[in-house]
């Protein structure tokens, strides 16, 4: 991530902040039990939802760790102008263009189902805005980097997920 004053830094630093404040915000119950019922969203509060929330969260992880996999030498963490990567379209790259963002984005649901709460609910609102901006920033490097290729892919494939 850059350490300019660019738009593109300015989303890494948010990124930064949200996972900070997620991780923080994932343990503060183990000193204080009590912090989520202040913040709860009540019709939320059901074993039903924690459980889709933590089935979410497994998926969003195994999907995510599938999606790198499968990207081989392209993955990378932010956008490198130096670096040519191979336009990776096959696995879970035919039915989604970006299905790391998309198993981050699942994630945060998981997340907030499992903990209720306002704050959970403004991560994931936030969390997902960050999300779609740095996927506009990157579909640009990447339609720069391979053209007519990536414009061709960018039409058949959904920006999140695309089923046939």
């Amino acid at each position: 991530m850059p350490k300019d004053d660019s738009a593109y830094a300015l989303v890494g630093w948010y990124f930064k902040l949200i996972l900070i404040v997620l991780f923080i915000y994932a343990l503060l119950p183990l000193p204080f039990p009590r912090v989520r019922e202040l913040f709860g969203i009540d019709f939320l509060s059901f074993n039903l939802f924690q459980y889709i929330g933590v089935g979410l969260m497994i998926l969003a992880f195994i999907w995510v760790v599938i999606a790198q996999f499968q990207m081989k030498n392209s993955w990378r963490i932010g956008i490198d102008e130096h670096m040519k990567t191979e336009l990776i379209t096959i696995g879970l790259f035919r039915f989604s263009r970006n299905p790391i963002f998309l198993g981050m984005t699942l994630s945060l649901i998981g997340f907030f189902f499992a903990y209720p709460t306002v704050i959970a609910f403004f991560l994931l609102i936030i969390g997902s805005i960050l999300m779609q901006i740095q996927i506009r920033l990157e579909e640009e490097h990447l339609q720069r980097q391979h053209g007519s290729v990536y414009l061709t892919y960018k039409k058949r494939v959904g920006r999140m997920l695309h089923l046939y």
